[in-house]
């Protein structure tokens, strides 16, 4: 009996030193990715935070932080991933409906410029030289960024749900109108 009460006891030693050892190691690249996202060191800030979310990938703060440096480099696709998880960790977070919305408007806008590309499975790509068209969109990107508008719009909404008295929330509400406009060109058109 002792030796299962000694046995039990040094694991939870053990348990219990290596979350302290993660938890100091997550905080310490999370520091290093915020002095080179500071310094606009994308690149480098995203893989310290890749790294603190391979250690530990229950820290919300780490998801947000890497959705905000991937929407400062302007990648809209991996932004949008990685604030759905913050919502998925913290539901109640207003900021990231706010910040999701922002990157999901912004991937939309991308698309409609073509700066960024829906491929035939549904996988989205940034084209380079000769991948670079002066086509029109295809059915299934207009379809998408009409998703991409209307999620965002719902972000929004639940931004403020969330945050009722948000002091931007005059600024949201345009948005939102600017959005559905954005998605009715026809009837801006017809009205004008």
């Amino acid at each position: 009996m002792k030796k299962v009460c000694l046995i039990a006891s040094v694991l939870f030693v053990a348990v219990v030193s290596t979350a302290c050892i993660n938890n100091f190691a997550v905080q310490d690249l999370n520091n290093k990715a915020k002095a080179y996202a500071d310094k606009g060191d994308y690149a480098q800030a995203i893989e310290r935070l890749k790294s603190s979310i391979d250690l530990d990938p229950s820290v919300y703060e780490t998801h947000y932080n890497l959705a905000v440096v991937y929407t400062k480099s302007e990648d809209y696709v991996n932004a949008v991933e990685e604030y759905k998880k913050v919502i998925e960790l913290k539901p109640d977070m207003a900021d990231s409906y706010f910040s999701l919305a922002t990157a999901e408007n912004n991937l939309a806008v991308d698309i409609q410029q073509k700066k960024v590309r829906l491929n035939e499975d549904g996988t989205l790509f940034t084209p380079m030289g000769e991948d670079v068209a002066d086509d029109e969109l295809n059915d299934n990107e207009k379809s998408f960024v009409n998703e991409l508008y209307d999620s965002a719009v719902a972000n929004y909404e639940k931004y403020l749900e969330l945050n009722p008295n948000a002091e931007d929330k005059n600024d949201v509400e345009t948005q939102i109108n600017k959005i559905k406009e954005a998605q009715n060109p026809e009837k801006r058109t017809a009205t004008d």
